[in-house]
């Protein structure tokens, strides 16, 4: 979910038309979003999801049980959205939190509510070094007995809500900045194995579920995309039912946009895989202004170009769509802003410069 390592600053492409729009808008020229018109609607009465929808995409957001006590929060999560992902409550420690006791009662709070909105889930995260319980990082376990824990905890957690999750986040951020595979205690006691292990035994419990592999800082080119690329590349040699790479998108103005995004998704769908914009949110320093909240607008825009631009790019997922629940703040000291709406749930320049992008509608064939 972090992002820390960084790429080379690159200089923004010229995109005189979102910058005037976005200025016009901090000008206070914006209107609120438009609300869901059904059937024969006009383009600006329509969702992100929907003008998503007419590309072959959906448009989703991440959550997290506290939010959903949020009314007008809610009512915009519910209404704009195709997708939703659970922040925190599929995680391990939230649904193992004792050995062999499952507790599926805020995962299902999320599934739930994306039910009541016809929105579908994006299962996250099966398989992750961080939010493990105490008891799974404090013992100390063979071979066989952690390799019996994982199975079973992939094939209960899938099982529970087959036919509810449409895709899932199996093994999540499993490489190290330099491509080497992070050392987590599943490396470190069954080796890189347990990767292709995890898929298998996800696919098992659903079989019609996509199931990827996720990490932050793979938008470009460079080693641990690559990582990425030839592991991928080599399960499905193997036969593994791997379908999908989900690349986070946590980006910050600061550092420069990953130019070679593009390249980087088609790459990934030439190995007939599908890719996702799995996390976005695109921070700056604070405080924001006009130039940084324009600025930020332009790099939504382009990350919506790039997926639109690469057929089995399938959908973008914002982390969070407010930047009222935002994880950047406290993470990343004296920066925010990241998201399409602001803490008050005004749509900010971004919201609307992802709509331009996502408005031009495909081309019939």
């Amino acid at each position: 979910m972090r992002t820390l390592a960084l790429p080379a600053p690159r200089r923004s492409r010229g995109r005189s038309a979102v910058f005037l729009a976005a200025a016009a808008l901090l000008a206070g020229l914006a209107v609120a979003p438009a609300a869901h018109a059904g059937d024969g609607r006009k383009a600006e009465a329509a969702t992100l999801h929907d003008l998503a929808e007419d590309h072959g995409r959906y448009f989703g957001s991440a959550t997290d049980n506290p939010e959903l006590t949020d009314t007008p929060y809610t009512e915009l999560l519910g209404e704009e959205f195709g997708t939703i992902t659970p922040g925190n409550s599929m995680k391990w420690d939230a649904t193992e939190p004792q050995r062999g006791v499952f507790d599926f009662t805020k995962g299902d709070e999320v599934v739930d509510f994306a039910r009541a909105h016809r929105q579908r889930v994006r299962g996250h995260t099966l398989l992750w070094h961080s939010q493990l319980p105490g008891w799974l990082t404090s013992g100390t376990w063979s071979a066989d007995e952690l390799r019996a824990i994982l199975k079973n905890h992939v094939q209960t957690v899938v099982k529970h809500y087959k036919g509810k999750v449409f895709a899932w986040d199996v093994a999540n951020e499993i490489m190290n900045e330099d491509g080497t595979y992070r050392e987590n205690l599943f490396y470190k006691t069954l080796g890189p194995g347990y990767i292709a292990d995890a898929l298998r035994w996800a696919h098992q419990a659903d079989p019609k579920a996509k199931l990827y592999l996720n990490d932050y800082n793979v938008e470009w080119i460079g080693p641990k995309s690559d990582a990425y690329y030839e592991l991928i590349k080599q399960l499905k040699a193997d036969g593994v039912p791997v379908h999908g790479f989900g690349l986070q998108g946590h980006l910050a103005l600061q550092y420069g946009f990953p130019g070679n995004l593009q390249e980087n998704l088609q790459r990934f769908a030439d190995l007939r895989v599908d890719t996702a914009l799995t996390e976005v949110d695109i921070r700056m320093v604070l405080p924001s202004d006009e130039a940084k909240l324009a600025e930020q607008a332009d790099w939504y825009a382009r990350v919506t170009e790039a997926c639109l631009a690469v057929k089995r790019c399938v959908g973008i997922t914002v982390w969070d769509y407010t930047d009222r629940y935002s994880w950047i703040p406290a993470f990343f000291e004296g920066e925010g802003a990241a998201l399409p709406w602001d803490e008050n749930l005004k749509a900010k320049p971004a919201y609307f410069a992802i709509r331009d992008a996502l408005g031009v509608r495909p081309k019939k064939t």
